[in-house]
């Protein structure tokens, strides 16, 4: 999605913006009337996203920071098209009318405009400065993040999933990558070797791109790019939603656990249990 923003609203104007729905905006307290107006005839210098949040670089030091939530969507429309149901913001742009939207049919996700500050280097919103690098960003430092991750007392999954040790692996990435490094999610961090951890990095790092190669992991049509287009990375899914079924490696079934109001898929030959 950020690379499809990039490509369509970089170097392009805001002219006017449109709040349908106040829960879209629940983050930004000044309310509809102040978003509207800070954003109106502000240049898109940049897509950038760190983690599961997204932004667009403003003029002015203005940042316009999402998060999608479990169903919102960033639709490129044309002059003309017809609303989505689901609409809860519109953002047209000054040159020849096209619109962004943001639809969402849950509306978990929502918008906030923010401030840019530094922190190591980079250029952030202020209200996720917390959050770390992920391991497809250039200036990552995997042997800070091996180091970081074994002096923490928590199980391997968990960890994975800290967005203040490193962002962006999630849950379905988390199982895929922990299959390929054949570690259970349960595994001791303060247990793990320099080389395991490198080799879990490593695992998550490949799974990401991949997907990213892929379109992403779309298991419905909530799930889509900004010309409304599915990916389809859930095809290469090796443990993910895969109870049941043969593991790729052994051929054991796959097993599903109960992890944090979500589910942990593994192989139990393939991924045993630390004991």
């Amino acid at each position: 999605m950020r690379v499809g923003l990039d490509a369509h609203v970089t170097g392009r104007t805001l002219a006017t913006v449109e709040v349908l729905h106040p829960r879209a905006i629940r983050r930004h307290l000044p309310g509809p009337a102040d978003f509207s107006g800070r954003l109106a005839g502000h240049k898109v210098v940049a897509v950038r996203r760190r983690g599961k949040y997204l932004w667009l670089e403003l003029s002015d030091d203005v940042a316009l920071l999402a998060h999608l939530g479990m169903s919102g969507q960033l639709l490129v429309q044309p002059v003309g098209a017809p609303d989505e149901k689901h609409l809860r913001v519109r953002f047209r742009f000054a040159d020849d009318g096209s619109e962004l939207r943001f639809v969402d049919q849950r509306t978990f996700g929502g918008f906030l405009v923010d401030e840019l500050v530094t922190v190591d280097g980079a250029a952030l919103p202020a209200a996720i400065a917390h959050i770390a690098r992920d391991p497809m960003d250039p200036a990552f430092d995997p042997a800070a993040f091996v180091t970081a991750l074994r002096r923490k007392r928590t199980e391997l999954k968990r960890a994975l999933l800290d967005q203040n040790l490193v962002s962006g692996i999630g849950n379905i990435y988390a199982d895929e990558a922990l299959w390929r490094a054949r570690l259970h999610w349960t595994r001791p961090t303060d247990r793990l070797s320099a080389a395991k951890a490198r080799e879990v990095l490593a695992a998550a790092t490949d799974v990401m791109r991949e997907a990213l190669g892929q379109g992403g992991t779309s298991f419905d049509a909530l799930y889509v790019n900004i010309n409304g287009q599915s990916g389809y990375f859930d095809r290469s899914l090796t443990v993910y939603g895969q109870e049941g079924l043969p593991c790729g490696r052994c051929g054991t079934p796959i097993r599903r656990e109960p992890f944090m109001n979500r589910s942990s898929y593994f192989c139990p030959r393939c991924q045993r249990r630390a004991t």
